[in-house]
């Protein structure tokens, strides 16, 4: 395959990243319409507040980001891509864990405002 080939797979990976972050954060709105979105979004959420908590776990499409890199040529990064893109982007300085269990109970609590009127329909 060509080196161009593997830049746009490069590129289509980071942008498939951030829709999956994009999804967790906020999937739960779109949730209420179908049952299986709503369990996909919950075990996006899970996985990511587990990826994000624990030290040393390196997301799938990080992996992928780094392999289609690799065979581009480009620098490949060992970071999740939270603190690669995302993070140097909203905070100038390293991000502590303190902040990182901020942004994590916002997802949070995001998803519980996102599920409440679900909630109160299945139970009624």
């Amino acid at each position: 395959m060509s080196k161009n080939l593997y830049l746009i797979l490069t590129d289509l990976t980071v942008v498939l990243h951030l829709l999956f972050i994009v999804f967790v954060v906020g999937g739960g709105f779109f949730a209420n319409r179908r049952r299986w979105i709503m369990v996909l979004h919950l075990s996006a959420v899970v996985w990511g507040v587990y990826a994000e908590l624990s030290p040393g776990v390196i997301c799938p499409l990080t992996t992928l980001e780094n392999y289609f890199g690799n065979l581009a040529g480009l620098t490949t990064y060992k970071e999740d891509f939270i603190m690669r893109y995302l993070i140097p982007i909203i905070y100038q300085e390293s991000l502590s864990s303190s902040v990182q269990y901020m942004l994590v109970g916002i997802v949070v609590v995001i998803n519980i405002i996102a599920y409440k009127a679900k909630w109160k329909r299945i139970l009624k």
